[in-house]
């Protein structure tokens, strides 16, 4: 048993802590026994935030990166700056307006919206989601 001393409105108090076994202690205080309750901690769980996954790489190790592509006919969105493809908001067959937003380009943190620039039918898909695209990249072909 641990024994303190303590001083409580001037009154001494001896007291003695015992065993605790299951959150219930055996004190005795200036000789007197006691059976004290403690109170239950909570766990508490911290859940990080997942974080991103990292772009794709070959076997090698290299980054996968769209390599830019000729367009054949159309109108060819590009990509404005390098970043990853966050979402692709059109399918092939889709007809978009040209204040519509095609696809979500992240660079330096921060989302991009490219819209499709003029009205028109989407005729090719040249990246998914996920994909490295350089500056000048062709990402929807509209016909």
């Amino acid at each position: 048993m641990k024994e303190y001393k303590y001083k409580i409105n001037g009154n001494l108090y001896k007291v003695a802590v015992g065993d605790i076994d299951n959150n219930v202690a055996q004190v005795e205080v200036n000789g007197t026994p006691y059976t004290v309750e403690l109170e239950k901690k909570e766990v508490v769980n911290v859940v990080n935030k997942p974080r991103p996954s990292a772009a794709p790489r070959t076997e090698t190790g290299a980054k996968v990166i769209a390599k830019p592509t000729v367009a054949t006919g159309g109108h060819a969105i590009k990509a404005p700056l390098p970043g990853v493809i966050v979402n692709i908001n059109v399918k092939v067959g889709d007809t978009v307006k040209a204040s519509d937003v095609v696809i979500g380009l992240e660079a330096m943190k921060m989302e991009n919206a490219i819209h499709a620039g003029r009205d028109g039918k989407v005729a090719s898909i040249n990246v998914n989601v996920g994909d490295s695209v350089l500056e000048g990249n062709v990402l929807i072909t509209l016909e």
